[in-house]
This record gives C-alpha cells, sequence and structure tokens, in this order.
C-alpha cells in the first residue's frame, strides 16, 4: 500500500516508516523538523532510511535512494499544502505520529500544542475525509489517564481529568476523530503510547537524560524520590503493535449502545487502544538496568513530583490482545542493552 506516516523524522515515526518500508510498502512522510530537541538527531534518522539532509527542503518531495519514500518537511498547520500532498499521492491508508511532545514543555510553550496537535490534528482528519483513507491510526497518550488511580489503565475507564495541556490535546484528537467516525464514517484508531524507549530516542527522555549523565559523571534527577513506576515499552513493540492495529480496521458495532457503551469504542468505525508492555517497572530498577548495562553507578539527586506527571503507568491491553493476538513482551534488560549498545554508537562511546 502507499501509506502517509507523519512524524517521520521523530522517534517512533522513524521506526514505523523503516518496519513498512521493509514490510514493502510505499511510504509518504512528513515531519516539521521542529527545534524541540537537537534537529541534527532528527536528520540522522532521515538519513538512515535513505533521506539526504542537504536535499531536504520546504514543502518539496526529497525521495530516498529506494524510491520507495518520499519525504516532505511541512508543518502541519499548513492545510493548503497538506491537501496537495494527498491529491498528489494515491494515499491509502495514514499514521498520525507527529504532535508536539512533553508533558512539562507543554507547562510554558502552550501555543505550540495548540497548533501542532489540534490544528494540525484537524487538518489531517480533513484530509482523510475528502480522500477516502481507509484506515486512519493516531498516536495517543497514556498520559489521558491523568488523575485516574485505578491500574492497571483500562482503555474503558473514564479519561476526563488530564493534568497537563499534552494530555488535553492527546483526549482531544480522540474526540476530535469519533466526531469524524460518526459523521464521516471515516474509520479512526487512536494508540495510548505507554513510555516508549528504545534506539533513536528522544534526548528529552530518561532514557537519554540518565545515559548521558551516567557517562559523564554528572547527577541524575529523580522526581519523586524515586517512588513511580512506568510501563516502559520497547519501540520495536511499539511499531509492531502499529502495523497489527493498521490492518485491523474497526467497523461500526451496532450493539454497542446495549452492550453497555464502552468508551473505547463506538457505533462509528472507531477504537482505543493502549499499547504498553502491561508490566510496570519501578524508576529505580529501570536506572538500575542502565547501570548495569553501562558497568557505572549513578549519581542520585532525589527531587520532588513534578507538575504535570503521575506517580504510575500501567496499561490494559486485553483488548489489543483480543483484536489482534499481539501482546507487547521486550523485557526490560533485553530493550536496556539494545537502547545502550545504540547509543554507544551513535555517540561513539566504546
Amino acid at each position: 500500500m502507499t501509506i502517509l506516516v507523519t512524524g517521520t523524522a521523530g522517534f517512533i515515526g522513524f521506526h514505523t516508516a523503516n518496519r513498512l518500508l521493509k514490510d514493502g510498502h510505499t511510504v509518504i512522510g512528513i515531519d516539521s523538523l521542529n527545534d524541540y530537541y537537537n534537529v541534527q538527531l532528527k536528520y540522522d534518522r532521515l538519513n538512515a532510511v535513505g533521506i539526504k539532509q542537504e536535499l531536504v527542503a520546504y514543502n518539496k518531495p526529497c525521495l530516498s535512494v529506494s524510491a520507495a519514500y518520499t519525504f516532505y518537511y511541512l508543518k502541519l498547520e499548513d492545510n493548503e499544502l497538506l491537501q496537495q500532498i494527498f491529491e498528489d499521492h494515491k494515499i491509502e491508508m495514514v499514521i498520525h505520529l507527529a504532535a508536539q511532545a512533553g508533558v512539562r514543555y507543554s507547562l510554558e510553550n502552550t501555543k505550540v500544542y495548540i497548533n501542532s496537535n489540534i490544528v494540525g490534528f484537524a487538518n489531517m482528519l480533513e484530509c482523510c475525509r475528502h480522500n477516502n483513507i481507509r484506515h486512519f491510526v493516531y498516536a495517543s497518550s497514556s498520559s489521558v489517564y491523568g488523575l485516574n488511580s485505578k491500574i492497571p489503565f483500562t482503555t474503558s475507564q473514564n479519561v476526563d481529568h488530564p493534568v497537563s495541556l499534552y494530555a488535553a490535546s492527546k483526549k482531544s484528537n480522540e474526540l476530535m476523530a469519533h466526531v469524524y467516525s460518526h459523521l464521516f464514517g471515516l474509520p479512526t484508531t487512536g494508540l495510548r503510547f505507554f513510555t516508549v524507549y528504545g534506539p533513536w530516542g528522544r534526548p528529552d527522555m530518561a532514557p537519554v537524560i540518565f545515559t548521558k549523565a551516567i557517562l559523564e559523571g554528572s547527577p541524575i534527577k529523580v522526581f519523586n524520590n524515586g517512588n513511580m513506576l512506568r510501563d516502559f515499552t520497547f519501540i520495536n513493540d511499539i511499531v509492531e503493535g502499529v502495523v497489527k492495529v493498521m490492518n485491523h480496521i474497526p467497523v461500526p458495532d451496532d450493539d454497542w449502545a446495549q452492550k453497555g457503551s464502552d468508551v473505547s469504542s463506538s457505533s462509528a468505525p472507531y477504537k482505543i487502544y493502549n499499547i504498553g508492555n502491561s508490566a510496570p517497572v519501578p524508576l529505580m530498577d529501570f536506572i538500575e538496568a542502565i547501570e548495569n548495562e553501562l558497568g557505572i553507578k549513578a549519581i542520585k539527586e532525589f527531587l520532588p513530583m513534578q507538575p504535570g506527571d503521575v506517580t504510575a503507568t500501567f496499561a490494559d491491553v486485553s483488548d489489543l490482545v483480543r483484536d489482534t493476538g499481539y501482546k507487547p513482551s521486550t523485557p526490560i534488560k533485553e530493550g536496556v542493552a539494545a537502547f545502550i549498545n545504540w547509543y554507544r554508537q551513535y555517540h561513539h562511546i566504546s
């Protein structure tokens, strides 16, 4: 198929595009290449799938060396340019992974979240609506669970109490997608990712921050005095889940209301899934796994809880297993080893 993937210079988008190319699909990639973190890492990801940095220009198609991947440097807020891409390529499915990421960043930079995560998302929905897209798969987040304290988090839970603007924007995406599923019959599936880590990971996330600090002999900041649980999910498991879901197109459930109105499904072609390892790990154990792989003990600076954070995440993926037969399962030791191996190679550390 010809599949449009947004955010292909980002962490999850890069791995997803690479997997789709290996599976024989044609990929149309979009990314805004914003400077939320080091843009060079984004260019290096593109280079790894055959997109040459020196050829990338705004709104100009850049072909990979394999010709199966066309990349566009583009902001999703540019609706006319986005529509042109849909018209120029016979796109069959869309995997929307582009978004302004980061919980803490959203406390001070609200406008960028509205533009990217709300306006950009609305533009994607409009383009899908008018171009007969078979399935619109998009990234939500475990952060939507907000003040929910009952774990594991299930997709049947109410998520009306987010604790960050980032989380609120993702919840908004789910609501907007349902409207398009209901009014226009657009099949949509939202994926709530849980603490993704692995090779090519974002430098603003804990694995990279911890690894860099430990190697430099600098203290690492451990929030909530280390009393946190995270459902760390290896990137390969996330991508496998995306691919499985992509091929499992939701259909209207005519008996939805009679079944109790599960909020993760609908009488429209709409579905929400969690994708997580379903095995929450204490933060201190995750740090220890990095220490063991590096062979260096971390200097720890224990700090209170940060605004917008939650103490625990834990994914119930029973509906994902039921509908696709897939369950993420990479153990922390294996995932951390793969991440550290990449980190050493990328930063030329022996």
